[in-house]
Parts: structure tokens; C-alpha cells; sequence
């Protein structure tokens, strides 16, 4: 992506996500799972093998990136005048 939009890199991402409404309490129970479950060595370990490289944060860390995804993919589109078909 950088030959074409300096300054730009892309990679993939996998997250965890809830339907809006969700109640707090539950979010939270699965995240504190979530995030013991990749901090295991042996789930490391795994996803090391695969080239991934997992990441523990909070529902509000997630809600950053994704926000932060949207406003740089965003601008790629619209440097490069990408339409809709």
C-alpha cells in the first residue's frame, strides 16, 4: 500500500465484537476471558506459529483502533476518488 499512499501500511486484524446493546457486565466477562485466553504461553505459542501476533486491550482499546482504522481507510478512498459501483 505504501507505493501508492506514502506514509500507509495495511495489514489483516481479527477482533472480537457484541451486538450494540450488550450489557456492560457481559462485555467486560468476555474480554477478561478473551484476554486470559491469549495471554496463555501455549495460545502465544500457537499463534506464533500461524504469524499472528495477539493482542490484549480493553473494549474501549478495540473501539479506538477500529475508529482509527475507519478515518485512515477512509482517506485512502478518498485520495484515490473511489466510488462505489
Amino acid at each position: 500500500m505504501a507505493d501508492f499512499v506514502p506514509g500507509f501500511e495495511a495489514s489483516a486484524t481479527t477482533g472480537m465484537g457484541a451486538p450494540a446493546g450488550t450489557p456492560v457486565d457481559i462485555i467486560n466477562k468476555l474480554n477478561s476471558e478473551i484476554n486470559a485466553g491469549v495471554s496463555d504461553p501455549k495460545i502465544r505459542a500457537r499463534f506464533a506459529e500461524l504469524g499472528a501476533t495477539p493482542l490484549v486491550g480493553s473494549p474501549s482499546d478495540y473501539a479506538k483502533f477500529i475508529d482509527g482504522e475507519t478515518d485512515k481507510w477512509g482517506k485512502v478512498v478518498r485520495d484515490a476518488n473511489i466510488k462505489p459501483e
